[in-house]
């Protein structure tokens, strides 16, 4: 498969409850954009539960941009792609060195139907991902759930992703990284110069979820969204998935 193909089908499942989520970050004022939050999920008993069974990384949705001097951003595909390989194999040495086992990683067939089992429960992700952001934050609250531990599922039909990867637990990423260009960096000092504003440059937003797929419980759920992180080298990718798995119930 070509990678420009392979970007495009990955985007055709980034549906818009996640590009509602990337949306939110960009327009946040730039002060707030520092921001890890991330909920583990509790027993009946109210301790925090802890992974118990095998894992499998899905397929990272990732995506990575230059900020162009007027502001629009351009998809990098290099970047892109060196981004997909680095992040994913970060997070398999971080898990392998916590005693985490692993099932192999769950690439995305590039003919699954949007509208098919499996393409249905990567969507519904989105869509349960974005929500556990919304409501779960302070003052955001639904009336239902305030108070109460995290208690998002998937469903039963989760069980279906169960079949075909073998693993109990199913872990998902979203992450969306810009990067200023030289045009953009040097209209940014100007008008910080002669305004006293910060137009902003690049910014790095990202989610992730970790789902019991006996269960289609959400266990874990974490949301970043910084004005730095770098996914295009080995280093930036270690920094980004420490950030990305802090507060994993290992």
């Amino acid at each position: 498969m070509k990678p420009d193909s392979k970007l495009r089908r990955l985007r055709k499942f980034a549906g818009g409850a996640v590009a509602l989520l990337i949306a939110a970050a960009l327009v946040a004022p730039l002060q707030v954009l520092a921001y890890n939050q991330n909920r583990v999920a509790t027993d009946a008993s109210g301790r925090p539960v802890r992974i118990s069974g095998s894992v499998v990384v899905i397929e990272p949705d990732i995506e990575l941009s230059e900020v162009l001097a007027g502001g629009a951003e351009e998809p990098r595909r290099q970047w892109t792609e060196a981004a997909r390989r680095l992040y994913p194999a970060e997070v398999q040495r971080r898990l392998s060195a916590a005693g985490i086992e692993q099932q192999p990683d769950y690439d995305i067939p590039h003919d699954l139907p949007a509208d098919s089992r499996l393409g249905q429960i990567i969507r519904l992700n989105e869509a349960v991902s974005v929500s556990v952001m919304a409501y779960t934050s302070p003052g955001n609250e639904l009336a239902t759930k305030r108070g109460k531990r995290l208690d998002w599922t998937l469903g039963p039909g989760v069980d279906e992703l169960r079949k075909v990867t073998g693993a109990d637990y199913a872990l998902f990423t979203y992450v969306r990284d810009s990067y200023t260009s030289g045009g953009r960096a040097a209209l940014r000092i100007a008008t910080l110069l002669l305004f006293g504003g910060d137009i902003g440059g690049g910014r790095q937003v990202g989610v992730t979820t970790l789902v019991d797929l006996r269960t289609g419980q959400v266990v874990w759920f974490n949301f970043l969204a910084k004005q730095s992180g770098d996914l295009r080298d080995a280093q930036g990718a270690a920094e980004t998935a420490q950030r990305m798995l802090k507060g994993l119930p290992l």
